[in-house]
């Protein structure tokens, strides 16, 4: 009985450290996913790894479902970073309409080039329009991404087939961890 209590107290100790720290159990698991979804960026493109040491930010959403039958839509969350440090948790939504048809998972990250457009990401101001383009990365390629108005996408399929010819927008909700 003496192990079960000194159990759940570490445990509840743990679970309050966590939550002290501004991070949940929850962005935890993001920040490794997003951690492993940086390296298997790298790993397939190492000339990413400037993208990530010289921006000023970046947001790595490192698992987005995307999926539709001519109404479609995306979801993810992921791990805000300012000067490579981990500031804040962020959530992805979209919503197109358009020919379009089956799922697919994917690596999604949107480098910020200044201040100004971290700033605007933060603050909430922030969404892709119609006309937004990504750099897809295929396996064994390279390619060097580049600023459009201090923003870079670059995705990578992680698995599915979707069929997309459709207009819509994404939209993003950043949530700052505690100090």
């Amino acid at each position: 009985m003496y192990n079960s209590k000194k159990m759940l107290l570490v445990l509840f100790m743990g679970v309050f450290t966590l939550t002290a720290m501004g991070q949940t159990t929850k962005d935890k698991k993001i920040m490794l996913d997003a951690e492993d979804a940086k390296n298997t960026l790298i790993a397939e493109d190492p000339g990413i790894e400037d993208m990530f040491k010289n921006s000023v930010g970046y947001v790595i959403f490192p698992n987005v479902g995307k999926g539709g039958l001519v109404v479609g839509g995306a979801s993810g969350h992921g791990v805000v970073y300012e000067g490579n440090k981990p500031i804040g948790s962020a959530q992805l939504t979209k919503v197109n309409i358009g020919l379009q048809a089956g799922a697919q998972a994917l690596i999604e990250v949107i480098f910020f080039e200044t201040p100004n457009e971290l700033e605007e990401f933060k603050k909430g101001k922030f969404k892709f329009d119609a006309g937004a383009s990504a750099v897809a990365i295929q396996d064994g390629e390279s390619y060097s991404p580049a600023y459009s108005e201090g923003v870079a996408v670059v995705t990578h399929s992680k698995g599915g087939l979707m069929a997309d010819v459709s207009v819509g927008g994404q939209k993003f909700k950043y949530t700052p961890f505690e100090q």
